[in-house]
């Protein structure tokens, strides 16, 4: 509409006392058609004195086809804006997070493989005790002293055997080892198809 300054103004505040007489003072559509014709005539080309005079017969008719098509016939809309209590809903989730506690405190250490190593070693994993840190303290003290009996301990083991007798006594553990698992198996088999067989029995009774 080209509006001036001055006519922009009054227009905005036309449309922010519509918005207050219903939001505030709750009034009517009707009340609310008169209050506005009674401002019309105040402003709108009706008025006697030209300095009041601020919108001409166009404008006047533009304003009110105006607050028509979009106040006047949403009123009920806006009452129920304005009036009606509307249940906020909130979108969000809550986390509770549970920090493992000290050391000292009864509470199961994490697992080791949630965390890397140098994590666990260096602020999980318990200190080693006084008599570990004493023994390791003596190897580094005297390196040169315990290597060569520990060489000769392990060279000491082996003398006097040969290779066959070696191979024997191989084979004889390993045929030890492998008859206990086979025994261990076999009896794990047993019953497992003893439960099944009578698993069988039940159902064929049902």
């Amino acid at each position: 509409m080209d509006f001036s300054v001055i006519q922009y103004s009054k227009f905005m505040t036309l449309l922010d006392m519509l918005l207050h007489n219903l939001r505030t003072l709750h009034m009517s559509l009707e009340d609310s058609i008169k209050w506005l014709g009674e401002v019309m005539a105040e402003i709108g080309p009706s008025h006697k004195n030209e300095k009041w005079n601020i919108f001409d017969m166009k404008q006047a008719n533009a304003i009110v086809d105006y607050l028509k098509i979009s106040l006047f016939q949403h009123y009920k809309l806006y009452e129920f804006l304005f009036f009606s209590a509307r249940e906020e809903i909130v979108i969000g989730t809550e986390q509770l997070i549970e920090v493992v506690n000290p050391a000292d405190h009864p509470f199961p250490d994490p697992l080791e493989e949630g965390i890397s190593f140098d994590v666990y070693s260096t602020f999980i994993e318990p200190p080693p005790p006084l008599d570990m840190e004493i023994k390791g303290l003596n190897q580094e003290q005297g390196p040169e002293e315990s290597q060569p009996e520990a060489d000769t301990s392990e060279t000491d083991l082996l003398v006097g055997f040969t290779i066959e007798e070696i191979k024997s006594v191989l084979d004889q553990v390993t045929d030890d080892i492998l008859i206990s698992i086979q025994t261990e198996i076999n009896e794990k088999l047993q019953i497992q198809e003893e439960a099944f067989n009578a698993r069988i029995e039940k159902l064929k009774k049902a």
